[in-house]
């Protein structure tokens, strides 16, 4: 017997009863490519991801220190700001939540925000509070394989909801970054890329939080 694809209306349906499609979404079972400029080339014998400001320690990694980082697996649901949604992806990769836990990164007690800055001078603003959530991942592989050039390799921020986990504040999918290369941790709030161009800074899914 072959097995058929899911519907895509009858999956829309099902989680729009769980109450996990937001307002104004709509379901995808593929997955788009959205940004902006072309994929950047990548040689690890050449990259670093560097974490700086507001922390008592600067750090440097090379593309292999940056793999025996600790790592984590999470399955969530992203949510686009250009309205479609996809449920349940599975990411590995490294959780600043287990950095700061175990303290291979220790934030100043006045950073309050971080940035992401990523190739091609493109970044990205979060509150650090929400860098801190399990939602939020330094992702490496995309369902069990690295994650493709258009989507960002060789590392990306991504965020997204969990399941059953209300408290977690869940952005749309624009505030974790493709192409990351560094975190930096601030006192003060600085617009990104997208927010300078009239995005909304909070971004918040369920407000539907789209634009300023």
């Amino acid at each position: 017997m072959k097995n058929h694809p899911p519907d895509r209306r009858q999956e829309e349906e099902r989680v729009r009863d769980e109450n996990r499609l937001p307002p104004g979404q709509a379901l995808t079972l593929k997955f788009p490519v959205l940004h902006y400029g072309p994929a950047p080339p990548f040689n690890p014998a050449a990259w670093d991801f560097r974490i700086w400001g507001e922390v008592e320690e600067e750090k440097r990694w090379t593309w292999d220190e940056f793999n025996r980082l600790p790592r984590t697996r999470i399955q969530m649901d992203l949510h686009c700001v250009t309205r479609w949604s996809k449920f349940d992806t599975a990411w590995e990769g490294v959780s600043v939540r287990t950095l700061v836990g175990q303290g291979l990164v220790r934030p100043r007690p006045d950073a309050c925000f971080v940035m992401q800055h990523a190739e091609y001078g493109f970044t990205v603003n979060l509150p650090l509070e929400v860098v801190l959530q399990e939602n939020f991942l330094l992702a490496t592989h995309f369902d069990g394989q690295p994650i493709t050039p258009d989507h960002g390799y060789p590392l990306r921020g991504v965020i997204g909801a969990i399941p059953g986990q209300e408290g977690l504040k869940s952005p749309y999918l624009w505030k974790g970054a493709k192409w990351l290369r560094g975190l930096e941790f601030m006192s003060r709030d600085r617009p990104g890329f997208w927010e300078k161009a009239g995005y909304n800074n909070s971004a918040d899914v369920w407000k539907e939080e789209r634009f300023e």
